[in-house]
């Protein structure tokens, strides 16, 4: 699969979903497939989204719970 550029926009809506995908199925592995899947984007692409979103605090981590 050839890696495509994403914007800060892409890589936030990505982060998103993923996390609440990760908070529901409560399965990394098969969240992470899935946002592969439909992103149509690479591991390594989606680990460095992850690890940006991470240190950013990206939505939906700066919401108050």
């Amino acid at each position: 699969m050839v890696a495509k550029r994403l914007t800060v926009a892409q890589r936030k809506e990505i982060f998103r979903e993923l996390v609440e995908i990760q908070d529901s199925l409560q399965d990394v592995r098969r969240s992470r497939q899935i946002i592969m899947e439909k992103h149509r984007i690479t591991d390594h692409q989606l680990r460095k989204i992850e690890d940006e979103g991470i240190r950013r605090q990206w939505p939906p981590l700066d919401q108050d719970n």
